[in-house]
Order: C-alpha cells, then structure tokens, then sequence
C-alpha cells in the first residue's frame, strides 16, 4: 500500500482544530453555571478513604446506633439488620466462597469507613445525607456490632473507626491483568491501609 502524502491531512487537521477552538471558546461565553464557593463544595466533599481521611468530627456508640436504626433503618433492613425489602446488613460470615455468597457488611466489606461512608452519602434511601454525623457513627457501630465485628460498649470516631479491622479486609486483590491500571483509589499511593 502506497503512502499518502501528509498534504491530504492537513485540511482534517486545521478542521479539527478549528472544531476544538471553538468548543473552549463556546464554553466560555454561554454563561452557564458559576463558580462555587468554598463552603458549597465542602458540603459534597463528604468522600472518605479506607484509611479513614475524610471522616469528619462526631461519634457515636452502639446504642445510641441501635435506637437510630430501629427509628430509620429497620423498615428497609429488618429489625436485626436480615434484610426484607432491602438487602441484608448482617449474615453471611463464610458464605463468600459458596454457590449462594451472602454478601453483607460483615461477610464482605473490606473496611469499616466504607460503611461509614455508604451510609452517610446515601441511607437512609428516602432521605439521603439526612442523618447527623453522630447518627452515622452510631449506626456504624451497631451494624458492626451485630455482625460480632465489635463490642456492645463500642464508641466510634475519627480515631477508632479506622482501626476497625473487617474480616474480609485480605478478600480483595488487586487486579494484575496487564492491561488495567489497578488503581484502587486516588490516596492509595500514599499508603493507605490494604494497598
């Protein structure tokens, strides 16, 4: 096959950077949106790493976690957390490796702050981010405490939560096939925990 000049490219070329010229310049001149404020961003940047960055102040203990649950929690989850209508929070302990895995807070997730931080950006279903930050440590430990993960007499925080350990925490590997870049999160190359 013969080679083409690169004359034949040059009009696609100037087309196409034309095209992109005046994307950018597009964008700048509808008016759309605006900047945001320091404290409209803080109020989303609720994100918290497996190493526990990003929890903010508060805590909250087993019991006050089982009053919250029993109040906002257990219509969806059941009573001790079974499941019905929603899925089941507590169970499955060994049943990862069988035909019918039960994949719950205590079977499978890798860390308590992620426990954390589901249920502070998404529960309860109907009422996202409507619970204070010491009702989510609260219930934290209560859905921990069921899945005999810690004591009845546990308090959560900032400090303690991280130092959770979850019995699946070696359950993930990274993924080696060559064409990924096993990224697991963006903080991973600073050390966090189980990376």
């Amino acid at each position: 096959m013969a080679s083409l000049p690169m004359s034949r490219y040059k009009p696609a070329l100037a087309v196409a950077c034309l095209a992109a010229v005046c994307v950018s310049a597009g964008a700048q001149t509808y008016g759309l949106g605006r900047p945001l404020g320091e404290r409209e961003v803080a109020a989303w940047n609720i994100d918290v790493d497996a190493d526990g960055a990003g929890l903010p102040a508060g805590s909250g203990n087993v019991t006050r976690g089982r009053a919250v649950y029993a109040q906002v929690c257990a219509a969806c989850h059941g009573d001790k957390g079974q499941g019905t209508p929603a899925d089941a929070l507590v169970g499955g302990a060994g049943s990862l490796a069988t035909a019918k895995p039960l994949k719950t807070i205590g079977s499978f997730w890798p860390y308590a702050t992620t426990v954390f931080d589901f249920i502070n950006r998404a529960m309860p279903y109907n009422a996202p981010k409507s619970l204070s930050t010491d009702d989510v440590y609260a219930v934290t430990a209560y859905l921990l405490y069921l899945n005999g993960i810690v004591g009845d007499n546990t308090t959560l925080d900032a400090a303690t939560l991280p130092a959770v350990r979850m019995p699946n925490r070696d359950g993930f590997v990274g993924d080696t096939r060559p064409d990924t870049a096993n990224v697991a999160c963006r903080h991973c190359s600073n050390g966090a925990p189980g990376h």
